[in-house]
């Protein structure tokens, strides 16, 4: 299976019409300015530098605004930068994130015109009343449009959503998987919402009308919709905001559940839901070994090693070790 890289070319908050509660799109990217057309080219040829392109599929990415919504000349001019190293065979394709509300059938036959291989939209969620409460400025029903418009176009589907939004629930979010599974979603986005400084939701954080994720319950719910994905086969491109140096330093971010290593965290959560019940036998021994699916070692005895701390209350000694037979999340239990 090749690997799949993306090029990103951060475009902050380029005519995004509305503010969300939980969005400063320039803290986010790290970005202060939008790139000129020599900074684009270079940050792609850096890229391609070091790809090994006959084992990876790259695409050059958009993100990080409104990109449908920016003037058509402008994203003319991105799109044409962009479809130059298309049609020379050194990427394999365009993706964008844009907003459910600026997809439209004259978009689409404007990107037509590129190789636009995936957009992602911010859903964000399915309920309306969190999108009321986010400032989202679009309902369920502009997701639903716009999603049928790409997938009729041909184009692969991205609709990212978040947890712990003002108003939203587990079950809310539950319901937000599920849609986004029924509407075809070839790959998905998790963001547990974090509270940025500068934005609305730092106002209602410190106002006492907000309260964020604990990062247990962020796990918890992660974790789930983590399984709903995997079992409808829709990819799951990221777990948890990119650090960047901000949120690493703690300047920018006020409170919430961020985490370095989030998507780990959340893979151990699904492991330790497996291991939890695995009996203790001492006519068989009271030492185990776990023989788990090559990539799955790290997860399996947990970050920390928590899941193996876990299993040694039951068992003097607790191994871990691949086996290439297995796959997904399956394992073998050997006593000794």
């Amino acid at each position: 299976m090749q690997k799949h890289i993306n090029i990103p070319v951060f475009i902050p908050e380029l005519a995004c019409p509305h503010q969300c509660v939980f969005c400063d799109q320039k803290k986010i990217s790290g970005r202060l300015k939008t790139p000129g057309i020599d900074e684009i080219k270079s940050t792609i040829n850096s890229y391609l530098s070091s790809v090994d392109k006959a084992n990876c599929r790259v695409e050059i990415a958009f993100f990080g605004g409104n990109f449908t919504g920016i003037a058509q000349a402008d994203q003319k001019i991105y799109l044409d930068i962009a479809q130059e190293y298309v049609d020379k065979g050194m990427v394999d394709g365009i993706r964008m994130s844009t907003r459910p509300d600026y997809i439209n059938g004259e978009i689409i036959k404007f990107l037509s015109g590129y190789t636009i291989s995936t957009i992602e939209l911010g859903a964000q969620s399915f309920d309306e009343n969190v999108l009321k409460k986010s400032g989202r400025g679009h309902t369920s029903a502009d997701i639903i449009n716009a999603s049928g418009l790409i997938k009729q176009a041909g184009i692969s589907l991205g609709l990212q959503m978040m947890t712990g939004l003002p108003a939203s629930s587990p079950e809310a979010e539950i319901k937000t998987a599920k849609k986004i599974i029924e509407l075809g979603a070839d790959n998905t986005r998790i963001y547990p919402a974090l509270v940025i400084k500068g934005t609305k939701l730092e106002e209602l954080y410190n106002e006492g009308k907000y309260k964020p994720q604990s990062l247990e319950d962020a796990v918890a719910i992660c974790a789930k919709l983590y399984k709903l994905f995997e079992a409808a086969g829709v990819t799951i491109l990221k777990l948890g905001l990119h650090p960047s140096e901000g949120l690493l330093s703690g300047c920018e971010l006020a409170a919430g559940p961020f985490h370095l290593s989030f998507r780990e965290l959340v893979l151990t959560a699904l492991w330790k839901e497996l291991l939890l019940d695995i009996p203790a036998d001492k006519s068989k021994g009271d030492s185990v070994i776990i023989e788990v699916p090559p990539g799955e070692i790290n997860y399996a005895a947990g970050y920390g090693a928590s899941n193996k701390n876990m299993l040694l209350q039951k068992f003097a000694k607790v191994k871990y070790r691949i086996n290439s037979q297995l796959t997904g999340r399956t394992f073998n239990v050997i006593y000794n």
